[in-house]
This record gives C-alpha cells, sequence and structure tokens, in this order.
C-alpha cells in the first residue's frame, strides 16, 4: 500500500512538473525556428521581390505576402521581441531590414488594418530604438486610418469591397488598430486622434456585443443618420455565432484601451468578455478554443491557436488591471501557453520555421484552415515575453 501511494505521489509530481511553463525552452525553440524561416523568406524574395513577409504554408507550400497585405508586419513585429528578450544585434538588424519593407504602408488610406501593419512593427521599433523615424511613420499612418472615420456613426471602416453585402462594415478586428492612434495623441498631443479610438470603441460595445458579452463580426452602419443596418459575420460560422478570434480580438481591443484611457467601462468590458471566454463549456481543457464556439461540427472541426495566442497575452496584460480575477486570468494564460508550447509548437525545422500549427484563418472562404500562420506566432511570443517580464 505503501508503495502505491509513493509511486502515485510521483507520477502527480511528474504530471505537475509536465504543466510548467519553460519560457526560456520556448523562446530558444522560437528562434531556432525563425531562423529557418528567415532564410526561407529571403531564398522567396530573390524570385519575387515584392513580396515582403511570410504568412502562412498552406497545401505544404509556403506563402509570402506584399506590404500591402494586413498581415504584413507581424513578421518583423516579432524579430523586435526577440530583439528586446536577448538584445542580439543579430535580431536587431533583422528587424530592421524587414520593418523598411512596409514604412510606405504609412500612407495607405484603404485599409483599417494599419495598426497591425505599421504599428506593430514600427511601434516595437520605436520602443526599443527611439529612432525619430519611426514615430514619424506611426503619426502618418495614423492621420492615414483617420481618414476612414465617420462622425455621424462614430466609427472607422473596416472594408471598401462587397458593396453588394454591406455600405460602412466595421469588424471586430478593429479594435486592435486603435493602439496606433492613441499612440499618435501621445507623440504628437493631438486628441484628434484618441478622440476617434474613444468613440470608436464606445460604438463597438455599443452594437458589437450581445447580452453574453459575445461579438458579432461584422457590423454594417448607415453613415446618414449613424444607425445599424445590419449584425453579419464574414469569417464566422453564422451571423450570430461567436467567431473565436473575433472573441479574441475584442479582449485585447478593450484592454489596451483601458490601458490608454483608465476609464473603467472598458476595464468592465474587458473583464465580461474573459469571462465569456473562460467561462465556455465548448472550448476544449487544453484552452485552445475552436474556431467557432457555435459551430454544430464541433469536435470534429478545426480548432484555432491564433485565438488562443491572442487571448493569452491579453489575459497576462489585463490581470495587471482586474486584480480581483488577476489570479485566474495567470492561470488560464498559462494554461495556454502550456499548450501551445507543447503540442501546438512545429516540430524543429518543421513548418518552413513557423512556430505554431493548427490556427484558422477564412474557414468560410475554406482559406487557411488548420495552418500555422505569422498572427498566431507574434501574439504567442508577445505573451511569452509578457509572461517573462511579469506584465501582468
Amino acid at each position: 500500500m505503501k508503495l502505491n501511494l509513493i509511486a502515485i505521489m510521483l507520477l502527480m509530481c511528474t504530471y505537475v512538473q509536465a504543466q510548467k511553463l519553460n519560457v526560456k525552452q520556448a523562446f530558444n525553440h522560437a528562434m531556432e525556428q525563425t531562423q529557418v524561416l528567415v532564410k526561407n523568406v529571403d531564398s522567396a524574395r530573390l524570385i519575387k521581390p515584392n513580396l515582403v513577409s511570410p504568412r502562412t504554408v498552406e497545401n505544404g507550400q509556403f506563402k509570402m505576402v506584399v506590404s500591402r497585405d494586413w498581415t504584413s508586419g507581424f513578421f518583423p513585429a516579432q524579430l523586435w521581441f526577440y530583439y528586446q528578450y536577448t538584445k542580439d544585434e543579430k535580431w536587431l538588424d533583422l528587424a530592421k531590414k524587414y520593418t523598411e519593407d512596409i514604412k510606405k504602408e504609412q500612407f495607405n488610406t484603404g485599409t483599417h488594418d494599419l495598426g497591425f501593419m505599421i504599428y506593430c512593427p514600427f511601434g516595437n521599433g520605436y520602443k526599443l530604438t527611439k529612432n525619430e523615424a519611426y514615430k514619424d511613420v506611426i503619426v502618418q499612418a495614423a492621420k492615414s486610418l483617420s481618414t476612414r472615420f465617420n462622425a455621424k456613426a462614430g466609427v472607422i471602416k473596416s472594408w471598401d469591397h462587397n458593396t453588394d453585402k454591406w455600405k460602412f462594415p466595421v469588424i471586430i478586428d478593429n479594435m486592435m488598430n486603435l493602439e496606433l492612434l492613441f499612440e499618435a495623441t501621445k507623440f504628437t498631443g493631438d486628441s484628434s486622434f484618441y478622440k476617434i479610438a474613444v468613440s470608436h470603441a464606445d460604438q463597438t460595445i455599443a452594437h458589437h456585443y450581445r447580452p453574453d458579452f459575445s461579438s458579432y463580426h461584422v457590423i454594417d452602419y448607415d453613415t446618414i443618420s449613424g444607425n445599424v443596418r445590419n449584425k453579419l459575420t464574414a469569417q464566422g460560422y453564422a451571423n450570430e455565432s461567436a467567431w473565436a478570434r473575433g472573441q479574441a480580438w475584442g479582449l485585447y481591443g478593450y484592454t489596451l484601451c483601458y490601458r490608454y484611457t483608465q476609464n473603467s467601462t472598458y476595464l468592465n468590458q474587458a473583464d465580461a468578455i474573459a469571462n465569456y471566454i473562460l467561462s465556455s463549456k465548448i472550448t476544449p481543457a487544453d484552452g485552445i478554443p475552436y474556431w467557432d464556439y457555435n459551430d454544430p461540427q464541433i469536435p470534429n472541426v478545426s480548432r484555432d491557436a491564433s485565438a488562443a495566442s491572442i487571448t493569452a497575452s491579453a489575459l497576462y496584460e489585463l490581470a495587471k488591471f482586474s486584480k480581483a480575477n488577476a489570479k485566474k486570468y495567470k492561470a488560464a494564460a498559462d494554461k495556454i501557453l502550456i499548450s501551445l508550447s507543447s503540442t501546438y509548437a512545429s516540430a524543429p525545422n518543421a513548418n518552413y520555421g513557423f512556430l505554431l500549427e493548427h490556427s484558422t484563418g477564412h474557414r468560410p472562404a475554406k482559406s487557411e484552415i488548420d495552418v500555422p500562420i505569422n498572427y498566431a506566432d507574434y501574439y504567442y511570443i508577445e505573451a511569452l515575453l509578457r509572461r517573462k517580464n511579469k506584465g501582468y
């Protein structure tokens, strides 16, 4: 009996140790993988120099994108994270090189994604180098983004395409681009950027969220009256479903809004969204959600590691602000990172150097289903950094 008890205790100790997050080991694996990725990027650019950033691996094919793609900024921004972590000049040189390739997008007024494209690389670059040229790019990008704001509806337009489906569509993803505007006000003292960001955040609370604090994907506005025309989805299962990555974007977005404004409305919203995500009975025990909470084919559908990465990073920061829930948020984020690092990480040298497997990009369009993808990797590394630096 005594031997059996000892054996059980040993097994329990082994299980607990296996559940511990090894940030150093995860970073080392990530950096080794990224060195493989850099080689593949450089090889691809020898053939097509206009391709600036790796996006995904689909049907076994390595896919790069041009600078105007909404995901173009994640790869250089990830390199800045490695420089922050190591202070190794090798990563600094690479981060500078690939960041420069996206610089011209500061003048792009045809997209709402300038926060992703510009702020992720140039914002991280500025924090680490204080390069004034990076600040100028951020401010210009904020000016470009501001041109998409409609004062009557009080929101920033997301898409210019598919005008047969909507007139002034705003997607929940757009919450992520507000950081660019908040920073531009800090840099310039011009409050117009800040006011646009706050208006967009307030209108999104009013119209994007259901009583249970799940989010619609797309809200279509009438720019004459300012009223909502339709509540829709583009990338989720159905108009009334909860698209997993959309829930993560909202969580992250309202957490950063509280960081900049200290408005308790945004903290309360972030807490409510976190509660929706963490109380889900649908999400598996490892913390990695299915691509949509309401897909009737669950569990026989793809997961979304990108939604998990975004959620983990947001939870670490939210834990810093939401003292009553801090322990719960840290534990949930740790669980996600343990799962991503152990079960979802690419094998060494696999997937052309991408870090994580099993993300879902746009399932209704049969695009990027169960694949590695650059924004999953970016937010995974950001979450690891926040964990290491106790950024919560």
